[in-house]
């Protein structure tokens, strides 16, 4: 059987979105700072998709690959705003507002998911 991280990934997920969520909060905080530019975080999904995967080696023929395979970038960019204002800020409130909906809702799912499958496995582990 092969193992499953679906924990190790919930868990990175879950620390991208209070990293993110720190960033909105941050812009939402710095909403009348004059020059202030807004951050976000690239997609979790592009930051899955650029992590490396390290393949086990089980045989002598078998290739091997880099071991450094963790996925740590969590690199803030500037945040694609609706307006810039004249002071130079462009943190859009409502733009901002709906991000952290999304962080929200995103983390309710991620823990909803990792609730039923750590019910499967406590039913499988008890033998019902």
């Amino acid at each position: 059987m092969h193992s499953l991280y679906l924990f190790n990934i919930a868990s990175q997920h879950n620390n991208w979105l209070s990293t993110r969520q720190t960033l909105l909060a941050s812009n939402i905080a710095n909403a009348n700072t004059p020059g202030y530019k807004s951050v976000d975080l690239q997609p979790f999904e592009k930051a899955l998709e650029s992590a490396k995967l390290q393949m086990a080696a089980t045989e002598v023929g078998h290739l091997k690959t880099d071991p450094t395979s963790a996925m740590t970038d969590t690199t803030a960019g500037r945040s694609a705003s609706w307006e810039i204002y004249h002071s130079g800020n462009n943190v859009s409130l409502e733009q901002e507002l709906m991000k952290t909906g999304e962080v929200s809702r995103a983390y309710t799912l991620n823990t909803n998911i990792m609730k039923s499958f750590h019910r499967m496995l406590a039913m499988t582990a008890k033998g019902g």
